[in-house]
């Protein structure tokens, strides 16, 4: 500003303004504080954990041990539960043969289970389900004649043509009656055949008929004393989830 004389006062100073775009000067005593690296982007922050340690391997095998244990309860149930449903589905339909698996007899007598099992064959057979009989099943130690041989007399008893019963009387068990009626079938030139026995027993008949070559239906039977107690049922159904596995790997 200038004085009236045109003299300049003393309190009059110059004002320097800063240029646009330019940061304002720092307060004084301020410390500038430069960053050590480029700030954190978004997401990496966080702290990395260490590795946890691996663990002895005892403590492992244990762990696998368990692990293997739970895999195979839980495939021997699927196992029990796939016997078990099997066992109500009745494929009957026209087929070559009838084939009945035998079962234990009394001097000449039929068991309850085998007689069952005879009465059912019998009844698809007058439904003309099949033109054949075959009666498997051989001589156990200690008897004087065959499950086969059993089987046919009862059903010739009740009707049954003893020209239309064929007998196999080789097989001690399931593989082996089911790969003699394979060969007698295809002797024959027959290939389809209705697989007769107790519900528990069906899904083994139907896959072993299967590796023998045959086209199996299963047809169990409804009167079985085995299906009529429950507790014997399960029994069976136990046992038979660990035949089955056991006579697949046998008929390999």
């Amino acid at each position: 500003m200038t004085h009236p004389h045109g003299t300049p006062r003393d309190d009059d100073e110059t004002v320097a303004l800063p240029a646009p775009g330019t940061p304002p000067p720092r307060p004084l005593g301020a410390v500038s504080v430069e960053p050590d690296g480029p700030e954190p982007t978004p997401g990496r922050g966080r702290v990395r954990r260490e590795p946890r340690p691996r663990a002895p391997w005892p403590v492992r095998l244990v762990r696998g041990t368990v692990k293997l244990l739970i895999f195979l309860v839980a495939c021997w149930m699927l196992l029990v539960a796939a016997i078990h449903l099997f066992g109500r589905r009745d494929e009957a339909r026209r087929s070559d043969a009838i084939v009945v698996l035998g079962a234990a007899q009394y001097d000449g007598r039929p068991s309850p289970v085998l007689q069952a099992r005879l009465d059912h064959a019998i009844g698809l057979y007058r439904r003309g389900i099949a033109p054949t009989l075959i009666m498997t099943g051989g001589t156990a130690p200690g008897d004087t004649v065959s499950e086969a041989e059993v089987g046919k007399r009862y059903a010739v008893r009740h009707g049954v043509p003893a020209g239309a019963i064929l007998t196999e009387r080789s097989g001690m068990t399931t593989l082996e009656s089911i790969r003699a009626v394979s060969a007698l079938m295809k002797d024959r030139g027959d290939t389809t055949a209705v697989l007769v026995s107790d519900p528990f027993h069906m899904l083994r008949l139907k896959l072993l008929a299967r590796r023998a070559g045959l086209r199996g239906y299963s047809s169990p039977t409804r009167t079985s004393p085995i299906s009529r107690n429950r507790a014997e049922e399960r029994r069976f159904l136990v046992r038979e989830s660990i035949g089955l596995p056991l006579a697949l790997l046998g008929a390999i």
